[in-house]
């Protein structure tokens, strides 16, 4: 009759379970997110299912401590990469991190072991010591995670070096586990290195989110200095437009007997056209009004003024209501990025062939559709976003991502027929 392994595979379940859990908060998956968190899920517990019916009929547990990175750890490595978002280091570290959370309650729980070894009951005692660490790491890591997870789109390098801090801990405590016995001196050491590398995660925690305000600051600067800009670039068009009408209403006089005089001459065609020509001049003077949001049709007017003076021909339909259901200045910075990047792309083609195409409208949603020929050949990542093809290059389309991930638009980058297209959905 087969023993079953109740305890230890229970004792591993949880444990998984949790790890599962830091995993899911810390990797940014794929998208659609829904579909490839749930595959992630489903790899996971196959993996981890067939350790635990190892476990529970085989007897495999003192093998498993040996051989638990290869059936397990591996495993969730590749699966991790595989779902995720980013396929590097970033991908790597969420694990690793998941892994150092787990050194925290194996150490616990080898305290709890070493304090009561003489129980009867010290296994279970030691069990529920390393869920309820596994517990309160879990909020510790949620509130880890805000900041991590912002800074994966940020930092595009040395996760790998990141990576060490944790593996370090996990692979010694394994050593550890594995050929020494437990005494008080070696819980010192664990918890010695245990404390350490909490700080290195803190000074993480701490440099993520400098980074975030420093990022917020700028952010908030250059939405600032866009407005102004923007507004004063509408302000001197109006300017500009009322003092066009007024010298026209100066001229207004002789021009009215200019025309009084054909008329009594009985020449009716000459009047008409003289006429036809003052009208002409007074619409050429006259400020064109995009859509009712100021700072949008601000933005619109500058950037549109911008392209037709650099030989841009402009097409736009916009159709927008006075009030949007987003922040208007947020709104704002994703044309800005969108149109210069559009009107820097034209710069490289012939005059006869600079063009943008704009098209918004605001109901039933918020709908942009922004379109520009394209002189060469443009790569995408797999997150579909454009890759920068010069160093500096690619922030307009990052603070575009940026935007989506904190409303919830859908935006899609693409290259068809030499035209490069953005639309967003939100």
């Amino acid at each position: 009759m087969v023993q079953l392994d109740l305890y230890h595979t229970l004792y591993i379940g949880v444990s998984q379970a949790f790890l599962g859990s830091f995993v899911i908060l810390l990797v940014d998956f794929r998208k659609p997110v829904t579909v490839w968190r749930t595959r992630w899920i489903v790899t996971a517990v196959l993996i981890v299912g067939s350790n635990l019916i190892g476990l529970l009929f085989l007897n495999f547990w003192h093998v498993y401590y040996r051989v638990g990175f290869f059936t397990v750890t591996l495993p969730y490595i590749l699966a991790t990469l595989w779902c995720s978002q980013y396929r590097d280091f970033r991908a790597v570290f969420s694990i690793a991190t998941g892994l150092f959370v787990g050194c925290i309650g194996t150490a616990n729980a080898m305290l709890t072991t070493m304090l009561l070894k003489q129980n009867e009951y010290c296994e279970y005692y030691s069990f529920a010591v390393r869920t309820f660490s596994f517990f309160l790491m879990f909020f510790v890591l949620r509130r880890f995670s805000i900041a991590y997870r912002q800074m994966l789109h940020q930092l595009n390098r040395s996760w790998g070096i990141l990576c060490l801090i944790p593996f370090a801990a996990f692979i010694t405590l394994l050593y550890i586990v594995n050929n020494f016995e437990n005494s008080v001196e070696l819980m010192v050491l664990i918890y010695g290195m245990l404390v350490v590398c909490s700080g290195a995660y803190y000074l993480m925690y701490l440099f993520f989110e400098r980074v975030q305000k420093e990022n917020s600051a700028h952010y908030e600067a250059q939405l600032s200095a866009l407005q102004l800009s923007a507004l004063q670039s509408r302000m001197e068009a109006v300017r500009a437009a009322e003092d066009a009408i007024r010298m026209e209403r100066h001229d207004l006089r002789h021009r009215l007997q200019t025309a009084t005089e054909m008329v009594a001459r009985e020449d009716k065609v000459a009047a008409l056209d003289f006429l036809d020509a003052a009208q002409k001049r007074l619409d050429e003077g006259k400020a064109i009004r995009w859509c009712r949001p100021p700072v949008l049709d601000a933005v619109f007017s500058s950037y549109f003024d911008q392209a037709q003076n650099q030989g841009i021909r402009v097409e736009a339909t916009i159709s927008l209501p006075d009030v949007l259901s987003i922040d208007e200045g947020e709104m704002a910075v994703v044309l800005a990025n969108a149109l210069e990047n559009a009107i820097h792309a034209n710069l490289a083609l012939p005059w006869d062939q600079r063009e943008i195409r704009c098209k918004m409208v605001g109901t039933p949603s918020i709908m942009l559709e922004i379109s520009n020929p394209c002189a060469g050949n443009i790569t995408f990542d797999s997150s579909g976003l454009p890759v920068a093809q010069k160093a500096g290059h690619g922030l307009g389309v990052q603070s575009i991502s940026a935007f989506c991930r904190k409303n919830g638009a859908v935006c899609q980058f693409d290259l068809t027929d030499g035209w490069f297209r953005l639309r967003l959905v939100l």
